[in-house]
């Protein structure tokens, strides 16, 4: 809204000035008036419900009280810029600046102004409209559009995924049969250092094929596939699968377990696959680090449940960086594609569980997540 400049009029009779009253009163919007030194004349009640101030504590005083930084320092300064050369920023048009109110908090908001002389004083006459609302609105439409944008992504990338899956398994299945034909070669020589050598390719193509089909599976959204499993041999076989060699990185590895541990009901594949990622995360959080720990925790938390700490003694988590990190294509790696940890989730979400980030009180990040515990035989 653009506000005319106010024409000079004659002397107001008490009729006028009644209905100029009511109309400052009752107006919806925030009406003011400021004299030539920025002082407050006309304060309305619109204004005392957007500034939380009342009348008396603003009219007399300057108008910048209402302003936040930068606009409280300039507001004078630009004031009598005005009134010296004539050059109009923002009088005559509507423009969207921030108030300040009582309780310091800060909002956006429409101002159009006006001037003009009124009873040979030079004025100035604010209109102000509060535009949190919409400004929430056209902030809430951006997070939808950049979720849609994700998602289209991800639905992409889900395509690609199945699509290289399916194109992988014939290779892991000539690799494979390729490796059991040197296992019978080897066997027949008696060479027993060439027989454990294929039998590794052996374990490492099978597991590839095993993660690529449960890839497939969470992709298509399917269930895991769960059994009961021990945790402490499948957190082992992680650390042997996963090839983490700490000690080559100068990593000092601690695995912890708790007594007396149920079984727990899982897909041991996607779960491994849940460790391999946060652990090789750890270990390279750790590079730069003097200290390198690595905590591999187990704990029965509740009856149900089992929680599992993966904790690193590196630089830490920002807490900017803290509340986005399992978005997809979010990451702190300068060549990672954000995938892994937004993958994680998803497959202990699958579980029934949770995966969350909390800072390590030694310094560095712990990951937790929780996995059902089986259900106890009655005998």
């Amino acid at each position: 809204m653009t506000m005319p400049s106010v024409r000079e009029s004659p002397p107001a009779r008490d009729g006028e000035d009644s209905l100029f009253d009511a109309l400052i009163a009752f107006a919806v919007d925030g009406i003011m008036i400021i004299d030539e030194k920025g002082n407050v004349r006309v304060y309305n009640k619109a204004c005392e419900r957007l500034f939380g101030y009342s009348a008396g504590e603003v009219i007399g005083r300057n108008l910048s009280m209402l302003m936040p930084a930068p606009y409280h320092g300039e507001h004078d300064r630009y004031l009598s810029h005005y009134l010296a050369t004539g050059e109009k920023h923002i009088i005559g048009i509507g423009r969207e600046v921030q108030g300040r109110r009582k309780d310091g908090s800060v909002f956006p908001m429409n101002l159009s102004v006006g001037e003009g002389v009124l009873r040979g004083d030079r004025i100035f006459l604010g209109v102000i409209t509060d535009i949190s609302e919409r400004v929430q609105r056209e902030r809430r439409i951006m997070e939808l559009q950049s979720e849609m944008l994700h998602v289209g992504r991800l639905t992409d990338m889900g395509q690609v995924a199945a699509g290289l899956a399916h194109e992988l398994n014939q290779p892991l299945t000539a690799i494979l049969n390729y490796t059991n034909a040197g296992l019978d070669m080897a066997d027949e020589r008696g060479d027993t250092e060439l027989k454990s050598v294929f039998g590794k390719v052996a374990e490492q193509a099978t597991r590839a094929g095993n993660i690529i089909r449960r890839l497939r599976a969470f992709i298509e959204k399917r269930g895991p596939n769960r059994t009961e499993e021990d945790i402490t041999r499948t957190i082992d076989e992680a650390i042997r699968l996963g090839q983490i060699n700490p000690a080559e990185r100068g990593v000092k590895l601690r695995v912890v377990f708790e007594r007396g541990l149920p079984q727990v009901l899982i897909d041991r594949v996607q779960i491994q696959q849940v460790l391999i990622n946060l652990m090789k995360n750890a270990i390279e959080a750790m590079e730069k680090s003097e200290r390198r720990e690595l905590t591999i925790s187990v704990g029965k938390v509740v009856p149900d449940l089992v929680q599992v700490s993966v904790a690193d003694s590196g630089s830490g988590i920002s807490e900017e960086m803290a509340e986005k990190l399992f978005q997809p294509f979010v990451t702190t790696k300068a060549s990672g594609m954000g995938m892994g940890l937004s993958i994680c989730r998803g497959i202990i979400e699958a579980h029934g569980g949770r995966l969350w980030l909390e800072p390590n009180p030694g310094g560095g990040a712990v990951f937790r997540f929780n996995v059902p515990a089986a259900p106890e035989v009655v005998t």
